[in-house]
């Protein structure tokens, strides 16, 4: 077969869904190059700081609903997106999302190669 579908909720999340939820769609869509999930943050929450120095991975960020902080701590720098916006960050830049708004986030998460 030539694709694979999935729902945001085939799998379980990986945090707590008091800050959110966070599903990680790579495994059931079967894919083999591509990291794709979905971020949706509570009001107040924030996710993991870390970057993919180790992966060789960018990732890029794509806002469906809200707004969020994306936290560049190296370039002493913090870039706000709003929905329909979109940012690409090189592996080895830090970074940390925060929804700092009054409405919950959600966000589209991309990431290759694996």
């Amino acid at each position: 077969m030539g694709y694979d579908t999935a729902s945001k909720t085939d799998p379980e999340s990986v945090i707590d869904d008091t800050l959110g939820g966070m599903w990680m769609l790579k495994a059931p869509l079967e894919a083999d190059e591509l990291g794709i999930s979905v971020l949706e943050l509570e009001p107040g929450s924030q996710g993991m700081e870390h970057d993919e120095t180790d992966s060789g991975q960018e990732e890029v960020y794509y806002v469906v609903k809200g707004t969020v902080d994306i936290e560049l701590p190296d370039a002493d720098e913090t870039v706000t997106l709003e929905a329909d916006e979109v940012i690409r960050l090189d592996p080895g830049e830090p970074r940390q999302i925060h929804n700092r708004g009054d409405e919950r986030a959600k966000l589209v998460l991309v990431g290759a190669p694996l």
